[in-house]
């Protein structure tokens, strides 16, 4: 199971892939392509040429995590295709998966206090 915590680095593939590809294969996909550790602990999220499909895969600690998820109706929202990554939130995540404009969102800038107390 993959947790979304506050402080999850989700990594989105920006090039598709294709949903053939097994665990092993996407996780040296991960080291080659995306230049990163399959085994830190952040989430890496691929999808499928129509943009219907998600594949992310994770490690939890004790073990790979692959995750699929099919829209029946629709696509997910993704950045112009492109090599390189681009970092999400967890946030940023949860409305990916649930098929929403997650692109549109962005978060309200909080100043931090100057006077404690």
């Amino acid at each position: 199971m993959i947790a979304l915590r506050s402080d999850l680095k989700v990594v989105l593939a920006a090039q598709p892939v294709d949903f053939r590809k097994s665990l092993h294969t996407l996780s040296a996909l991960v080291s080659e392509a995306l230049r990163a550790n399959p085994y830190c602990g952040d989430v890496f999220v691929f999808r499928s040429k129509r943009a219907d499909r998600v594949k992310l895969l994770a490690w939890d600690g004790s073990g790979m995590v692959l995750v699929t998820k099919w829209l029946h109706q629709g696509r997910f929202t993704w950045p112009p295709i492109r090599d390189g990554v681009v970092y999400l939130s967890a946030t940023q995540l949860a409305m990916l998966l649930d098929g929403l404009e997650w692109t549109r969102v962005s978060p309200k800038p909080v100043r931090q206090p100057a006077v404690v107390g």
